[in-house]
């Protein structure tokens, strides 16, 4: 199979929502023959020329707590004042062919890490993706739509934000990423909790690696964390 012919089926088998890994097995070649023809397909497709119709952008209510957002955007939180805040989830859908979407979601660690998780581009009819909205978003209090814009300014500004602590996103996040657009920055959201970086870890972190990093980033006042439920 010569080159164009693998970046082909690396292609048909993206469109059906395999992962880089299960293309690699599929295919019988190494991950990393596969990851840099995955990365040049979801460029492509960040081109704004080529670019599907995008069928809805979801995130949960809530979102907006401890962030600064610029308000010229006029993007708004249908519940600023939830007790929920730093964890934001964000599902986008583009069309895929006439009777199927692509979708991609996030998980964001907006206080301090960026994205802790994601899935996709999955390929589903409009009622999978009904079923799956709702399982979702099932742990917070609602979701809202919104505009796309929105979404990929605290995604891929959360990631950036990360980086400047110490974090980095792995290669195939680049692939769900597409289905947000072309990313230029700077975010017009203020990250952190109230500009601050803020942790609090997770079920699945190593928290005291990830402090180690934030110490080697940044000095001990700059920064806050919870350990045992409790602020340190």
């Amino acid at each position: 199979m010569d080159s164009a012919e693998l970046k082909d089926r690396v292609r048909e088998l993206r469109a059906e929502g395999r992962s880089p890994k299960e293309i690699a097995r599929t295919l019988k070649v190494a991950p990393s023959v596969v990851a840099p023809l995955v990365r040049a397909i979801a460029a492509e497709s960040a081109d704004p020329e080529r670019e599907p119709e995008v069928v809805g952008c979801w995130i949960n209510v809530g979102w907006s707590v401890g962030l600064g957002v610029d308000p010229a955007h006029g993007w708004t939180d249908e519940a600023p004042d939830a007790d929920e805040g730093g964890m934001v989830s964000v599902l986008v859908a583009r069309r895929h062919g006439w009777d199927k979407l692509s979708v991609a979601g996030f998980l964001a660690d907006v206080y301090c890490t960026g994205v802790k998780n994601y899935m996709g581009p999955e390929v589903h009819d409009e009622r999978e993706l009904r079923r799956f909205r709702e399982y979702f978003f099932g742990e917070y209090k609602g979701y809202q739509e919104v505009p796309i814009e929105l979404a990929r300014h605290l995604v891929l500004g959360s990631t950036d934000y990360a980086r400047t602590l110490g974090f980095k996103s792995d290669e195939e996040f680049e692939a769900p990423a597409a289905l947000l657009g072309a990313w230029e920055g700077p975010s017009a959201i203020t990250f952190g909790r109230k500009g601050r970086p803020y942790y609090v870890p997770g079920p699945h972190d190593d928290p005291g690696q990830i402090v180690r990093v934030l110490r080697r980033t940044l000095s001990y006042d700059d920064f806050d964390y919870v350990t045992d439920q409790s602020p340190a």
